[in-house]
């Protein structure tokens, strides 16, 4: 591998991080919204946008298992906004309601913890070991 992949592959692994941050504010910025939407039953807007730049990004570089609940959760924002609009008398809210706003902050806690260890893993790498390159060289050398 030369000095221009190793360029490209850092250069990617850059622009994920940064995608992966995004994202990860943005959804802090939703659970602080949806704090506040606990204390005043005020409904809010929950941003996307960081998501749907990101989309195809992160697609690519997450895991299975962390790409799917990542769509799962940002899919779901449309029947949490309805949630939260949807209230009673007195401003009250429908336990279904509020089950589906309390999964959803949960689901964003575990999205983020996800993120968040896919950019602390370590990048994968096509690279062997330095003893596997030393052997496969001894080799080589012993057949001349």
């Amino acid at each position: 591998m030369g000095p221009v992949d190793q360029a490209r592959r850092e250069g990617a692994r850059v622009a994920v991080e940064r995608a992966v941050s995004a994202v990860d504010r943005e959804l802090a910025a939703n659970l602080e919204l949806t704090t506040m939407f606990d204390q005043t039953r005020q409904p809010v807007v929950l941003e996307n946008g960081e998501f749907l730049r990101a989309r195809d990004l992160l697609a690519g570089a997450l895991a299975p298992d962390a790409r799917t609940s990542l769509e799962r959760l940002y899919g779901s924002l449309a029947e949490v906004e309805a949630a939260m609009e949807r209230r009673g008398p007195a401003n009250t809210l429908k336990d279904a309601d509020r089950l589906i706003v309390e999964s959803w902050e949960g689901d964003a806690r575990e999205v983020q913890r996800l993120l968040r260890l896919a950019v602390a893993a370590a990048p994968p790498t096509n690279r062997r070991s330095p003893l596997a390159r030393l052997a496969a060289t001894l080799g080589r050398l012993w057949r001349l």
